[in-house]
Order: structure tokens, then C-alpha cells, then sequence
């Protein structure tokens, strides 16, 4: 997309945004108005809105909000469902582990955070949900594209969780293990990340990779995962 192309998106956003609570419509010059463009500009932009039912003209004119807004307010309302399910398990292994807990998918072929828990005390990874980075060398990287490819990148059967160290950041580690939802599908990377001079590869048979199964395998049972694949993949019961 050109550089008009960008400004013409961030514009038609700019319109949307001018819609308040208890806002039912907006003429045409309301708009222009509120957004400061052209009466010409509102116009061309609304109809393009229009055409993509992001907002309805009305017989009178002016506009409202259209259906598409629900619909995309519905996915986003879905997002906070799974974060009922996800991040009391991040807090509680964040807690356990005192190492900052995250929750990755994968998103137009690059690694979106989008839960984290960060660790309660010391030194720690800090990272904001909605960081985007690109599919790297990464342990969380290497399980996203490992188990969420139809041609895994690693031979053979990986010990999990796998663990890199320096990846992206001389200083940082991670370990990061698969979350299956329903039809045992790749869902997510569950990860857990901290300086590398205190996340170090032995910590994984000294407590964490344990630790780190258990919250995989509840986690990937409550998102629909059937008992016995979790149990073949994690060699635990999900309870504990």
C-alpha cells in the first residue's frame, strides 16, 4: 500500500472515531467538523465505509455505525474470554517460577504477545501485550512454526520446553512449550522468559519444565484438547 493509500485508511479511521456514546448518527458536516477534512474527502471516505457496511447512510443523509463494527466488536469481546481462561494461569506461573509468563499466536506471519504476566520480583523481562516481532530463532518462535506448520522446521521430537538463549537479546532466555485447543490444533506458545544469566537451560529439569507442562496441559484441556493427546505430549495429568 502507497503512502496515499495509508493516509486514506487513517483518515476513514479518523471518521469512525468522531462517533460518541449516544451518537445514532452524524450528518455529513458534523463529521467534517469534527475532523476537520474536507466536506469532499468525509464523502469519498463514508462511501467506501458504506460499501464495507462499516457504517449505514440513512434516508436523511447522515450516517450511523454499520453491522461490521459488531461483528469485530464480537471477536474482540472473545478475546477477553480467553483471557478469563489464560491469564489467571500466566499469573499463577509467573508466581510460581518468578519469571515473566506470556501467551504468543501467531498473526500475519510474525509473533504477537498477546497475554503476559510479568514476574513478581527481582530482575525481570518486561514486554507489553500486543508486541509484534517477526518469526525468528526463538524457542517461541520454533514452536509456533514447529507445531503450526504442516512441515515441522525441528526433527524429530523436541524436548520441551525448548529453550534458547540470546535469540533476539544477548541478555534474554526463553522457554517456551505448545497450547492445543480443539481438534488438537496449535493455538498458542506458552513462554516463559527472564535474563539469561538466571533463566538457564538446567532450570528445565530442576522444577520449570514440570511446571511449565502442567499449565500447558490444563491450559490446552480447558481450550478443548482431547485428555490423551495432552497426556501423550506433556507425560502429566493435567490437574498437576
Amino acid at each position: 500500500m502507497g503512502n496515499e493509500g495509508v493516509i486514506a485508511v487513517e483518515k476513514a479511521l479518523a471518521l469512525l472515531d468522531c462517533f460518541r456514546p449516544g451518537d445514532d448518527s452524524l450528518t455529513l458536516t458534523a463529521l467534517s467538523q469534527a475532523s476537520g477534512y474536507h466536506k469532499t474527502t468525509v464523502y469519498r471516505l463514508m462511501n467506501s465505509l458504506e460499501r464495507m457496511n462499516y457504517v449505514v447512510r440513512h434516508e436523511n443523509g447522515s450516517y450511523g455505525l454499520g453491522p461490521r463494527l459488531l461483528y469485530l466488536g464480537k471477536l474482540y469481546e472473545q478475546s477477553f474470554h480467553l483471557a478469563s481462561v489464560v491469564q489467571p494461569e500466566l499469573h499463577q506461573l509467573a508466581q510460581a517460577s518468578h519469571e515473566s509468563a506470556s501467551w504468543y499466536v501467531i498473526e500475519g506471519g510474525q509473533r504477537l504477545c498477546l497475554f503476559r504476566a510479568e514476574a513478581s520480583e527481582g530482575l525481570r523481562h518486561s514486554r507489553l501485550p500486543g508486541t509484534i516481532f517477526p518469526l525468528d530463532g526463538s524457542a517461541i518462535s520454533q514452536v509456533l512454526r514447529h507445531w503450526g506448520e504442516e512441515n515441522p522446521l525441528l526433527a524429530g521430537e523436541p524436548q520441551l520446553p525448548l529453550y534458547t538463549s540470546g535469540a533476539r537479546d544477548p541478555h534474554i532466555a526463553a522457554f517456551a512449550m505448545p497450547v492445543f485447543g480443539v481438534n488438537d490444533k496449535l493455538i498458542a506458545a506458552l513462554a516463559l522468559t527472564g535474563p539469561s544469566s538466571r533463566l538457564i537451560e538446567s532450570r528445565r529439569e530442576a522444577g520449570l519444565g514440570q511446571m511449565m507442562s502442567q499449565t500447558a496441559s490444563r491450559l490446552s484441556q480447558k481450550l478443548g484438547a482431547s485428555k490423551a493427546f495432552c497426556e501423550t505430549l506433556y507425560g502429566v495429568q493435567p490437574g498437576g
